[in-house]
Order: C-alpha cells, then structure tokens, then sequence
C-alpha cells in the first residue's frame, strides 16, 4: 500500500473515531440531562458505575465470542487507573456542586496545559511555537464563550484541582497503558472496565447520597427513568469506547483540544433547537476564534517539528509484542 493511502486510510480512520465520540459524548448529555432534569435522577457516581457494568458485560461478551484478545495488565497499573479515573469522576462533580459555572469551566480548560505538561515531563514531547499559541487561541474562544460569572471557596478550588489533575492523569494514562502493553482500545477497556464498575457501585450511593441527601435506592422507579437509564448505559458504552479509540490515536492533549469543538457544537445545536436565547455577539466571537484556533492547531502540530517526542522510548511488556499497537486501526470497531 503506497503512503499516500495509507495517510488517506489514517485520516479516514481519525475523522470516523472524532466523529464516533462526538455523536456519542453529545448523545449522553442530552439523554442524562432528560433523566436528571425530567425524571429527578441526579444519581451521577451511581450511574457512572452502571455505566462500566454495561460495558464489561459487553466487553465479557466480545471476549467470549473472540472478538477481544486476552489481555493482562499489572495490577499496580490498573490500580493506578482505576484510582485517577474515580478521582476524575468525583472531582468534577464535586467541583460543578461547589463552584460556579464560570469556574467549572475554566478549571475544565486548564486540562489542556495540564496535559501538555505531563507529555512534556513524561514523553519527552517538545511544541513547536504555533502549536502553543493554537492552544492559546483554543483556550481563549472557549473562554469567551462559556465563562460567564467566576466565584471560587477554597474547598471548591481544591476539587477543581484534584479533578483536573486527575483527569488529565486518566487520559494520559490510557494512552500509556496501550503503548505499555501494545494493545487496542477494546482490550484495554475490557481491562479496566469491570474494576472502575465495582468501585463506583460501591462508593457511588454513599458519594450521591452526600452531594444531593437524596438515596439512590429510595428513588421512585418507573418504566420511563428505567429506559432511559438503560439507554444511557448503552450510550455510554460507545462514549467509553470512542475515548480510549481517540486518545490513543490522539494523545490527550489533542483528545482534549478537539474535545473543546464538543462544546462549541452543542452550543450551536442548543441555538437551533432550543431557540436563539443566549446568542449574542460575545458567544458568536467566541466560537469563530475557538474553531480558527482548532483549525491552526491541527495545522501546526501535524508540520515537522510541530509536536515531536524526543530521545523517548517506552519499554514494552513482552508478553504482548504481538498484539496490535493502539496507533493501528481498530479494526473490529
């Protein structure tokens, strides 16, 4: 296959995982929005977890069917894992309930340069100069969009710390773990997945309980919130799947300066749908700058030099040398 193809294929692939988590990401909001705004069930840690049991069923499934390869990870690894993708899951929420919109959005742009500093620290990767000022530029036409009014108590600011950081950890660390072991997406979510179920189920009441004084398990139940939670679980699913899919084609920095297009388009679809309330020059100005600048840095960091690891080599496990690296295709998906 000539390089030219094979960068067609690449593309094609990048464009089709974006798109996949897009759709995904932006279907669960409008699908937990309805189940926690209509039907009351504001129950986040505890539907998260319902979340991963849904996805390791599937995943037991497909692994039983043979469309996962059997995979080991250390116990360390997944540990590590685990404890900075609950954290992530608690400190965001924590942080939304304790401070204000304004600040739940600027804490939520900071993972960019938080990202950025772990690669550089950890992989080596150096940016070129248009690559950060992309970034910036990403930064400030998100800002001018969704930053309204800022206000912060200092245990609203310690959440926000423990989520951004945790979060950004998460990312990076899906990114290291396939390279680590050579394997894709699936696996790895196969891998993970039954571990981040059990300790959500088992903290989330207790965790939900504190943040809404509201029982999960004193909810009234009908055959409507029942559907939609099953239908957020479904969704969730391809949302898991679509985030390892991107970050490991990705890296996290990137996962996250694309992830910032996710809310300029709902937004936009919040415009069309719901009518033209809260549109205004501000908002407007804002998305135009955010997209030229996702545009520049999808220009700048592909140019040589623009964002390269230098002098970095990560060891591999031996064991999996055969399995497929996450940089490949996915091809089952």
């Amino acid at each position: 296959m000539s390089s030219a193809s094979k960068g067609d294929r690449k593309a094609t692939l990048d464009a089709a995982s974006w798109l996949f988590n897009v759709v995904t990401s932006v279907g669960i909001i409008l699908v937990n929005k309805a189940l926690m705004a209509t039907y009351g069930f504001s129950f986040a840690t505890t539907l998260t977890g319902l979340h991963f049991v849904t996805t390791t069923l599937l995943t037991t499934i497909l692994k039983s069917l043979g469309y996962i390869q059997s995979a080991h990870l250390q116990s360390s690894d997944i540990i590590k894992f685990v404890l900075f993708a609950n954290f992530s899951i608690v400190g965001m929420n924590v942080s939304l309930m304790w401070n204000s919109v304004g600040f739940y959005q600027i804490a939520k742009l900071s993972m960019i340069p938080v990202s950025c500093f772990l690669e550089v620290v950890f992989d080596n990767v150096r940016y070129s100069r248009d690559t950060k000022l992309s970034i910036l530029l990403v930064l400030l036409g998100v800002a001018v969009c969704t930053v309204t009014d800022v206000s912060v108590n200092a245990k609203g600011f310690i959440a926000a710390v423990v989520g951004v950081w945790s979060t950004a950890l998460q990312q990076y660390y899906v990114h290291y773990l396939q390279r680590k072991y050579s394997i894709g997406s699936f696996n790895l979510l196969g891998q993970t997945a039954p571990a981040q179920a059990a300790s959500l189920l088992l903290v989330g009441p207790f965790l939900d309980y504190w943040l809404t004084s509201k029982r999960v398990d004193a909810y009234g139940y009908s055959l409507t919130s029942i559907l939609f939670i099953i239908l957020s679980c479904s969704i969730a699913v391809g949302t898991n799947l679509s985030q390892f899919i991107c970050i490991g084609r990705f890296t996290a920095v990137s996962f996250q300066v694309l992830g910032h297009m996710k809310t300029i388009l709902v937004l936009i679809l919040g415009f069309i749908f719901f009518g033209k309330e809260g549109l205004n020059l501000q908002v407007i100005l804002g998305m135009v700058i955010a997209i030229a600048g996702m545009i520049w840095y999808g220009n700048a960091s592909s140019k040589p030099g623009g964002k390269e690891r230098r002098s970095f080599s990560l060891p591999k496990t031996q064991d999996y040398s055969s399995l497929p690296v996450s940089s490949e295709p996915d091809e089952k998906v």
